[in-house]
C-alpha cells in the first residue's frame, strides 16, 4: 500500500496554516481533533472485545500477552506491558512488550529496525513464543514489516494473532486473527502518528490489558486488590482499597493488611469472611483469585 493511500499520511484541510497559527490556535485544534478519537474506537469496540476474551483465555492457560510494534507503537506496547506489574501485581514475564531495536530503541529510534521481517521472529522466539501466548502487532501505518514478520512467525507457532491498525484494509490485519483497525483520519501534523494514532492505540492497549486482569481476578469491585504495596504511597493506597472494600476503619485496615502480610486480598477476604489468613487464602485459591466468588463461596 502506498504512503499516499494511507489515512495516518494525508494531509489535515483544517491545519494548511498550522505553521501561522499561534499556540492557543494550534492546540485548539489539536483539542478538537482529539475529540474524534473515541468515536472511532466505538467501531472497534466488538474488535477489541474479541481481543481481550482470547488474553484472558491465555492467561487462564499460563500464557501471555505480548504487544510489538516499531517507533511510538512499539513504546505504547512496552508502557502498557511495564504498568500491568505494579497495577496488577502479575510477574513481568506475563505481559511483555516489545519494540523493534530492542530496549535502546525506547529512547532513540534505531534506524532500520521496523524494516526488518526477521528481527521480530527472532525477539519472539527469545521469549520462547508457545501456542498458549496471545500477540498483539501494533502498527499505525499497518503495514509495518517488523509486525508483519512477528505475525507470521506467530502463525507458525499457533499462539493466537490479533494486530492493531489506524487504516483500513491494513497489511497487518492479513495476517491476524483478530484486527482492529481504529481510523482517527489525517494529523494535524502529516504523518505525525504520535499524535491521534498514537492516542487511539493507547486508549486501546489500556481497554486490553485492563479488562483481561479484570476477567482474571486482578479486581475486586472497581478496586485494584492486586497492587504490590513497594513503597510507601501504594502501601497507603493498599489500605485505602482495604477500608473501601470492607467498610473498616484507617486502623483496622492497617492491622489486616499487616496480618495478611501485606497482600490486600487475603485482607480483605479475612474481614469480610472473619477467618484467619490461613482460611483466607484457601478461599482464594480455590476461588482462582476472585474475591467476590471467595467471599460468596464462605457465605454459603
Amino acid at each position: 500500500m502506498d504512503l499516499d493511500r494511507l489515512s495516518t499520511e494525508t494531509r489535515n484541510k483544517e491545519t494548511l496554516n498550522l505553521d501561522q497559527m499561534d499556540p492557543l490556535e494550534i492546540i485548539q485544534k489539536m483539542n478538537q481533533e482529539d475529540k474524534n478519537i473515541p468515536s472511532a474506537i466505538e467501531k472497534q469496540l466488538p474488535q477489541i472485545a474479541k481481543v481481550i476474551e482470547a488474553v484472558i483465555n491465555s492467561f487462564r492457560q499460563g500464557g501471555r500477552l505480548i504487544y510489538f510494534g516499531a517507533g511510538t507503537s512499539g513504546r505504547l506496547g512496552v508502557l502498557d506491558a511495564a504498568e500491568c506489574v505494579p497495577t496488577f501485581g502479575v510477574p513481568a514475564e506475563m505481559v511483555v512488550g516489545l519494540i523493534a531495536g530492542g530496549d535502546k530503541a525506547m529512547l532513540k529510534a534505531v534506524e532500520g529496525a521496523e524494516d526488518s521481517k526477521t528481527l521480530a521472529k527472532e525477539d519472539l522466539q527469545a521469549l520462547k513464543l508457545t501456542a498458549k501466548d496471545t500477540v498483539v502487532g501494533i502498527a499505525a501505518s499497518g503495514r509495518t514489516p517488523y509486525v508483519i514478520g512477528g505475525l507470521e512467525y506467530a502463525r507458525q507457532v499457533g499462539a493466537y494473532r490479533a494486530s492493531l491498525a489506524c487504516n483500513e484494509g491494513a497489511e497487518i490485519s492479513k495476517y491476524s486473527q483478530t484486527a482492529i483497525e481504529v481510523v482517527v483520519g489525517p494529523e494535524i501534523l502529516t504523518g505525525s502518528t504520535r499524535l491521534k494514532a498514537g492516542t487511539a492505540q493507547k486508549l486501546i492497549l489500556n481497554m486490553i490489558s485492563t479488562a483481561s486482569m479484570v476477567g482474571i481476578g486482578k479486581v475486586y469491585q472497581n478496586l485494584m486488590v492486586d497492587v504490590q504495596p513497594t513503597n510507601q504511597k501504594l502501601i497507603e493506597r493498599a489500605k485505602r482499597i482495604i477500608m473501601q472494600a470492607t467498610e473498616v476503619d484507617y486502623k483496622t485496615a492497617d492491622h489486616f493488611l499487616n496480618l495478611s502480610n501485606f497482600n490486600v486480598k487475603t485482607a480483605i477476604v479475612m474481614i469480610l469472611t472473619d477467618n484467619d489468613k490461613e482460611t483466607a487464602e484457601k478461599l482464594l485459591k480455590s476461588n482462582q483469585g476472585f474475591v467476590r466468588q471467595a467471599i460468596l463461596k464462605e457465605e454459603k
